[in-house]
């Protein structure tokens, strides 16, 4: 049988490298409550980010859910359909509205331009997703927020290290939120983090991620449980010693699905971010009208093979059953995700591909 090919692995640094971590962790005592590793993290991770404070978490959705929580937001919340489940469900756990507009075809973020539509004397806020780490438009996003009163709240889930012309993409919008998860570029196994303006909103979301405990007898707020371990955090930081070359590694197969499927007639593959900008986070691709069979038929082929694409995101987070009740989830709405989600297939992408794998997913792609 041949040896499979999932869309995405998580980078694993040399197990003997991180018996030394689990030997301080068992040294210590300390597994969790803001221990040493924890706080090294928080620290390179803000050098590593260009960003002021970040707080870290046990995974990307506590994240989510504890930013609206943080923040207050009520009402509804204008968001996209094209994204993880997770997005949407963060809005859901809070009790508030999600309301979806469509994304822009080219990018496949939510397009500024349909926003203002949606905005009703509910929207408190507004709750983009920076799809496959592509920046969204964020002045145009800021400049809606600011005239209609409204907080911004990216989902960066895909968007570790990401930068644009001023610097790091994290520091727009009133909070950034990472996913750590194993299929994410920088990954703990299991883990998020949110990139806080100011020390001031950081000490609120680190109480609200701790029971909303002040101290030993304190308790300001009804927060969760939302702390990342010292194991994650160890991992983190051993990660963090080996991104640069996962990094380039991924830019390399990125390179090479681009070079070798160009000329495919009905593939078209997504603008990539400029080259020093992006983290190469997923490679999708649109499987066209003009291509010679669908796009789950493409899917179902690669399968056979062994070769494992992912279809995100289909379907769309409006055709859940717990959403699809809501006006604003009707296909008609969403021309572009709706399109876009019955076209796209995700190729595998991550450091340890191999050119000889990459050939053999590109060939069969264009010998189709």
């Amino acid at each position: 049988m041949k040896k499979p090919i999932y869309v995405t692995k998580p980078y694993l640094p040399p197990l003997e490298e991180f018996i030394p971590y689990l030997q301080e962790i068992w040294e210590s005592g300390v597994l969790t409550n803001g221990g040493p590793f924890h706080k090294q993290l928080e620290e390179a991770l803000c050098k590593y980010l260009g960003v002021e404070h970040i707080a870290l978490f046990a995974n990307g959705t506590i994240a989510l859910i504890t930013a609206l929580q943080a923040l207050r937001i009520t009402g509804e919340v204008i968001t996209t359909p094209y994204s993880f489940i997770a997005t949407t469900h963060s809005l859901h756990w809070n009790g508030i509205k999600p309301v979806f507009s469509d994304v822009d075809p080219d990018t496949l973020n939510l397009d500024p331009e349909k926003i203002e539509a949606a905005i009703t004397p509910q929207t408190t806020a507004i709750l983009p997703v920076h799809c496959y780490g592509h920046p969204c438009d964020v002045d145009a996003i800021q400049q809606i927020a600011d005239n209609y009163n409204l907080r911004v709240i990216y989902d960066a889930a895909h968007a570790f290290g990401v930068q644009d012309e001023g610097g790091s993409l994290l520091r727009h919008g009133d909070l950034s939120v990472l996913s750590f998860h194993a299929t994410k570029v920088f990954n703990t196994f299991e883990g998020g983090a949110i990139i806080c303006p100011d020390a001031k909103t950081k000490l609120l979301i680190d109480r609200l991620k701790n029971f909303g405990i002040e101290d030993e007898t304190t308790v300001v707020a009804a927060g969760i449980n939302g702390k990342m371990s010292e194991f994650n955090a160890a991992l983190g930081l051993l990660q963090l010693n080996y991104i640069k070359q996962v990094l380039e590694h991924r830019k390399m197969v990125d390179i090479a699905y681009r070079e070798r499927l160009k000329d495919v007639k009905g593939i078209r593959c997504l603008q990539a971010v400029k080259g020093e900008f992006s983290n190469y986070a997923y490679f999708p691709i649109l499987v066209e009208g003009d291509y010679s069979i669908s796009r789950d038929e493409l899917y179902y082929l690669l399968k056979d093979e062994n070769i494992h694409p992912r279809r995100y995101f289909y379907p769309l987070i409006s055709e859940f059953p717990t959403y699809r009740g809501l006006s604003s989830a009707h296909p008609d709405n969403l021309p572009n995700a709706v399109d876009a989600a019955h076209k796209v297939l995700c190729l595998p992408i991550y450091p340890e591909l191999e050119a000889e794998q990459i050939d053999t997913i590109t060939q069969i792609i264009a010998s189709t």
